[in-house]
């Protein structure tokens, strides 16, 4: 790599002066993009981050080589030091004027790093309508278009997997989360914004890859079978890539292969990020559950006693091992391991051989009002669990046949009340639901705050 890019090209992204040089670097890319040309005359950026230098926004730059030195010999020092990094070069023409162009790659890292701090998210249906409208074209080129397809698969299939990394780069950064207000943040307006709301809803309905698909396989199975598609696909590999026609012929097979199989299994990683997404869901929900409980039985005590144990931990830093290292852990409860079993503890007593006597059973009638308290206690639990079909009907109700209607305008007078507003808010992402929902402004309304809703009844 480093015989293309300049081994001390990401010095100056490493650097203490890292954000002055990275604030510097999107100046002049934001000059030179707007250009016919990369080439801008030098004065002319010069003037650019001399304007920069002088804004008291501008990030602190703590450099001996210009401390002191005014703005404008900052800003022709920090185009000598790109120029020694490898970020840009500068030519001068037939008349004597210093013309100033970033590297060839620099402008492909530069588009590329600017990408990830805006957050830009891939447009699925980009690539799978150009993949389609490939397929289905007929062009005196067909080894050219085959080469596009195999790229915008590729990207495609890149995407997904970066989809897939981000659901469970969320799930391992959901355990920073202290209260429930934080995870409900973080699922509704970081996560639902950032991944349910650009990528993966989309994904699901007008990105969806099923609708293009099978045409996609069934019009490239067809080619690979075409011998006239064959060898003109394979005259033109040959000629770009400067290789024997046989060469060619096994590249466009393999191409055409490699696609197909692409979109086949694309199935695979589709369930894996409709599951992590799901697991996702659940485990905000179930965190925030947690963070709930309280009182003075069983299950809130102990929830106390994994919580302690928890903020020690994150206080001091500790890994899993720690947990034994804790001081009040000593008098709460003695965790151990052992090793070697103590061999009495696997000792059973030998017993004589004794005769069968059976006992007869006795007819007895069973209590109807505790078996009655008993199968009451279970339904009422039954009742309290929620499901798309139960949150369906709850929606319905509430609705009272209105088309549209706000979540501020469901019920809330308890914490059950807003448990069932959750999932009214997670469920309407689903395709199966008889609703949808459209976010709108953050209110506070009988004591919780949260982004009202509008729920809209489907036709």
């Amino acid at each position: 790599m480093f015989h293309v890019i300049d081994e001390r090209f990401f010095v100056p992204l490493g650097s203490p002066n890292k954000i002055v040089y990275w604030e510097c670097i999107c100046k002049l890319f934001s000059v030179l993009d707007h250009q016919l040309s990369f080439g801008v005359e030098r004065d002319v950026l010069v003037e650019e981050l001399q304007y920069y230098f002088e804004q008291a926004q501008a990030a602190d730059f703590q450099e001996e080589e210009v401390e002191g030195k005014s703005s404008r010999d900052k800003a022709n020092w920090m185009i000598r030091k790109l120029e020694y990094y490898g970020w840009i070069e500068i030519e001068t023409d037939k008349s004597y004027v210093q013309r100033v162009s970033f590297k060839e790659y620099a402008v492909k890292i530069i588009r590329t790093l600017i990408d990830i701090a805006e957050g830009k998210q891939i447009e699925y249906q980009g690539y799978i309508y150009t993949i389609y409208s490939l397929v289905r074209s007929n062009t005196e080129n067909p080894g050219i278009v085959l080469m596009s397809i195999v790229e915008n698969t590729d990207m495609l299939i890149t995407g997904l997997k970066n989809l897939n990394s981000s659901i469970k780069h969320y799930i391992d950064e959901l355990t920073k989360y202290k209260t429930p207000a934080e995870i409900m943040d973080v699922l509704f307006n970081d996560y639902i914004e950032n991944i349910v709301d650009k990528a993966y809803h989309r994904l699901l309905t007008s990105d969806n890859v099923s609708k293009f698909r099978p045409e996609i396989v069934e019009r490239l199975e067809s080619k690979s079978q075409s011998k006239s598609y064959i060898e003109k696909a394979s005259a033109d590999l040959a000629s770009i890539r400067e290789i024997s026609r046989d060469e060619a012929e096994e590249l466009v097979y393999q191409c055409i292969h490699q696609v197909v199989d692409a979109f086949r299994n694309m199935d695979e990683i589709l369930s894996e990020i409709n599951q992590k997404n799901t697991q996702y869901q659940r485990a905000a929900i179930n965190r925030a559950k947690f963070y709930l409980i309280g009182g003075e039985d069983v299950r809130g005590q102990l929830k106390e006693i994994l919580s302690g144990i928890g903020e020690k931990m994150n206080e001091e830093s500790m890994d899993l091992g720690g947990i034994y290292r804790i001081d009040f852990m000593e008098e709460l409860v003695r965790l151990y391991s052992a090793a070697v079993l103590d061999e009495k503890s696997l000792y059973t007593p030998i017993e004589g051989k004794k005769a069968f006597e059976p006992v007869a059973i006795g007819d007895s009638a069973p209590d109807l009002e505790l078996r009655n308290e008993k199968l009451q206690r279970m339904m009422e639990k039954l009742a309290k669990v929620l499901n798309p079909e139960k949150i369906n009907q709850y929606v319905s109700q509430n609705m009272q046949g209105k088309n549209i209607i706000y979540a501020s305008e469901l019920p809330l007078k308890n914490t059950d009340d807003f448990v069932k507003m959750i999932y009214v808010r997670l469920y309407g992402q689903r395709k199966n639901m008889k609703y949808k929902i459209v976010v709108k402004e953050e209110i506070q309304y009988n004591g919780y705050r949260f982004r009202d809703f509008e729920i809209q009844r489907k036709d």
